[in-house]
């Protein structure tokens, strides 16, 4: 078969008011609402202006097919090794379902009894590790897909805002995508465009 020729895209994001925000709406009851389940929102507005990252590649056919929906797979650690659930017409859902939809598909993935259609399906994928995730990665594309969204360890560090430095908390996004069907520049439009949405996260509420 043939083989993706990947690039990769680091941008790092802002997420001081994204968790200040988090930690407010956590604060009343029910679902925890983890950075995850904004950056899902994140991905699925970015995917209205920025179509062609959601969707399959056929590498006999050579065609790009893109997706209706929005199915982001979650690529999570279990006792198998590497699973990646999917959180089904993410478009569809607000900030809150974004979590549970987040929550579920990593419940799935850890329980032996996952359903097929809990496991398949995706359109475009969010490798996580958290903690563990290091400053820079380089994820590998879940193919048929075109596009992953990895996300690193959130830091505080040292900023600049045009008089002092200040402590911020600051994440990197470390993206692959398949150059066969996107260029370096729609790739780093697409990013940028995750990370303004974040930036400003009253609009993903």
């Amino acid at each position: 078969s043939m083989s993706i020729a990947h690039i990769t895209y680091v941008e790092e994001v802002d997420v001081t008011a994204l968790e200040e925000k988090r930690k407010n709406l956590n604060t009343g009851a029910g679902e925890n609402i983890t950075p995850l389940a904004f950056l899902m929102r994140a991905i699925a507005i970015a995917l209205q202006d920025h179509p062609k990252f959601n969707g399959l590649y056929n590498e006999e056919e050579e065609i790009f097919h893109q997706a209706r929906l929005c199915n982001i797979a979650i690529a999570t650690n279990s006792d198998d090794g590497l699973m990646t659930p999917v959180a089904r017409d993410v478009g569809a859902l607000d900030l809150i379902a974004c979590a549970k939809a987040a929550r579920m598909a990593a419940q799935a993935a850890r329980q032996k009894n996952a359903r097929l259609d809990q496991l398949t399906g995706s359109t475009i994928t969010i490798s996580s590790l958290g903690a563990l995730g290091g400053i820079v990665s380089t994820p590998i594309i879940n193919k048929p897909e075109v596009a992953i969204i990895g996300v690193n360890k959130i830091q505080i560090l040292p900023r600049w805002d045009g008089a002092d430095f200040k402590p911020r908390q600051v994440m990197n996004l470390s993206s692959s995508f398949d150059h066969r069907v996107i260029d370096g520049a729609d790739g780093a439009a697409f990013i940028q465009r995750i990370k303004a949405l974040l930036e400003a996260p009253q609009n993903l509420l």
